[in-house]
């Protein structure tokens, strides 16, 4: 099916087309996920299947729709520097809209959202390609739409604290393991920030869960303690800009954990820990 087709859907507001069996629809969308033209990815594709699931077209083969963008997590899972990478992000979150629909609808069983989790996580730590913003095609951001997913897990009514921890070492771990040489410079350190806020904000987890935490993160945030790298700055990256998107979202976002102020401090003495050679009495 052309584009113009599809631009006629978007011109009439996404109303769902009478002349083709929704099955068929989903599945050329479904494809058009995997397009490396933005303008068929991100402008067609994303926008009507997300529209259509929060309408609750879905609502009855939600289930079937997620099994869909599970599977899509694995096409060339791997490679990098390939097109594929376009289907494994784009699939990441239209699963983060099935999922935030059962938030709000309970539509689906405990077991279901739980293997997906467990799917997304394999894939969220496996995902090689994590380039940004690929020129001529626009955005990849695998890891953004990554830890949006994560995000939209966190929200589940079915996830308790085990796994609202786990979620929490995932989301580190993926900044943690970053190669060096591909630093994480296309806004993904705030949307695993906004992820781990929103696991956070379901007040399951006590300090002594999440003080080991923050101090794992702050360990590898110190370039002072990397001795023989050829540049330590390039490895503690990360995780720098990991703590330094916590103590934002902490003390700026709406909503805080009731957590917040302990959190707050631990996150504080990471940062000055690791910076401590800017915040001596007369620093230039």
């Amino acid at each position: 099916m052309s584009l113009g087709y599809w631009n006629q859907v978007q011109a009439a507001g996404f109303e769902v087309p009478s002349d083709r069996p929704l099955d068929d629809l989903t599945a050329e969308l479904t494809t058009m996920l995997g397009s490396t033209e933005p303008e068929v990815r991100d402008g067609t594709a994303y926008p009507a299947l997300a529209t259509w699931i929060e309408r609750g077209v879905y609502d009855d083969l939600l289930a079937g729709l997620g099994d869909g963008m599970v599977a899509g997590l694995a096409v060339g899972l791997g490679e990098t520097g390939t097109d594929t990478v376009f289907r494994r992000s784009f699939s990441a979150l239209i699963l983060a809209e099935c999922l935030e629909r059962n938030n709000a609808h309970h539509l689906l069983p405990g077991a279901k959202v739980l293997d997906w989790g467990d799917r997304v996580v394999v894939w969220f730590l496996s995902e090689a390609d994590t380039r940004g913003h690929v020129d001529g095609k626009g955005w990849a951001h695998a890891v953004a739409h990554g830890a949006d997913t994560i995000g939209a897990l966190a929200g589940s009514p079915h996830l308790a604290g085990a796994e609202h921890a786990v979620l929490l070492d995932v989301l580190a771990e993926r900044v943690l393991q970053q190669p060096a040489d591909q630093p994480l410079a296309s806004g993904e350190v705030d949307r695993i920030a906004a992820a781990a806020m929103r696991v956070l904000r379901r007040n399951t987890l006590g300090t002594e869960v999440l003080e080991p935490w923050i101090h794992r993160i702050g360990a590898a945030a110190n370039p002072y303690g990397l001795g023989g790298a050829a540049d330590p700055f390039l490895p503690a990256s990360g995780p720098q800009a990991l703590l330094r998107a916590l103590f934002v979202h902490l003390s700026l976002a709406p909503e805080p954990p009731t957590v917040r102020p302990d959190l707050l401090l631990v996150v504080v003495e990471a940062l000055r820990a690791t910076n401590a050679p800017y915040l001596q009495v007369g620093t230039r």
